[in-house]
């Protein structure tokens, strides 16, 4: 995960035009918001920057939003952890 580049977008972009970035790379493999990475890594980065610009929209700084992604990709790893320890 590139920290730098996930709020260069979060901050540039609203979230709207992230999550069209994210629909645009889906059905045509390119997209406005970042061109530089393989498709999975575009995926995974234009979908943290949708997480941190829709907290930033509810008025939360960007350093906590960061560390509210972080917390959240913690518990989703977590559950992953679980279900293959089962």
């Amino acid at each position: 995960m590139d920290v730098k580049q996930i709020k260069e977008i979060a901050l540039k972009y609203t979230a709207e035009q992230i999550e069209g970035c994210i629909t645009r790379q889906i059905d045509t493999g390119q997209n406005v918001c970042l061109t530089d990475l393989q498709s999975e890594a575009i995926m995974n980065d234009l979908s943290k920057a949708d997480v941190i610009r829709e907290l930033l929209d509810k008025g939360m700084s960007l350093a906590d939003a960061l560390r509210e992604l972080a917390r959240r990709m913690r518990l989703l790893q977590q559950g992953f952890q679980n279900k293959t320890n089962t």
